[in-house]
């Protein structure tokens, strides 16, 4: 997700705003050039006329791909032209991120980018929310097409700028290799996935209850994917 200090005013963005801030190349005046936003205001008016300035992980790390899956790609979709574009040319846009300073990676070390940001009010920071959740003292996180990542809307799926975790079971392997059954039903309980569980105490939001239940009992009945 997307923060900046506590002692900055909050920030409300669109996904396209994200894309078009971050983006290697973007439709601009009928072309598709290199990024020539310098401010966020340079987007639109509404936002502040202060430097783009984003501290976030390298390619290595998976919040690195969560953010260009979910913002930058889901930015470059609400773009008409860039909508247009060939699966792979699409793909290549969307995924490429400037290399001018606008995006400086910070290692995966989110403790630096907080102490970056709290020394920059004008920058933004991208990391998950559990960080966000530890250091809400600090930071605080943006809205994002108007809404606030927070645990609940995290949860609910409101929040456009974060995915669920998916695990898979090869079904022909039950009852060959050990252990299986016995790790769908740990990793399913409320022990595991559940609103107190070890999982939320490692950073991961735990969907709601009656979701829970289901995917509970589709790893009972191992339930085949329908792929």
């Amino acid at each position: 997700m997307i923060a900046n200090a506590r002692k900055a005013p909050s920030l409300s963005l669109t996904k396209e705003q994200v894309f078009r801030a971050l983006a290697q190349q973007v439709p601009f005046q009928g072309k598709l050039v290199d990024n020539p936003y310098e401010t966020w205001s340079d987007i639109d008016a509404s936002l502040p006329a202060v430097k783009i300035e984003v501290f976030g992980p390298p390619p290595t790390s998976g919040t690195r791909d969560a953010f260009v899956e979910l913002a930058m790609e889901g930015g470059a979709t609400a773009i008409p032209a860039l909508a247009e574009l060939d699966k792979d040319a699409f793909k290549q846009v969307a995924h490429s991120i400037r290399e001018d300073g606008a995006y400086i990676e910070a290692g995966e070390n989110d403790n630096l980018i907080v102490q970056k940001l709290e020394a920059n009010p004008d920058a933004l920071g991208i990391f998950g929310f559990s960080f966000l959740d530890q250091n809400i003292d600090r930071v605080r996180g943006s809205r994002i097409d108007g809404v606030e990542p927070t645990f609940e809307n995290i949860s609910s799926g409101e929040y456009g700028v974060s995915r669920s975790l998916y695990f898979y079971v090869k079904k022909a392997h039950v009852g060959r290799v050990p252990g299986i059954e016995a790790y769908i039903a740990e990793f399913t309980s409320e022990r595991a996935a559940g609103s107190e569980g070890y999982l939320a105490d490692k950073g991961l939001i735990p969907l709601p209850a009656a979701e829970r239940a289901v995917v509970r009992e589709s790893g009972e009945k191992l339930t085949r994917l329908g792929l």
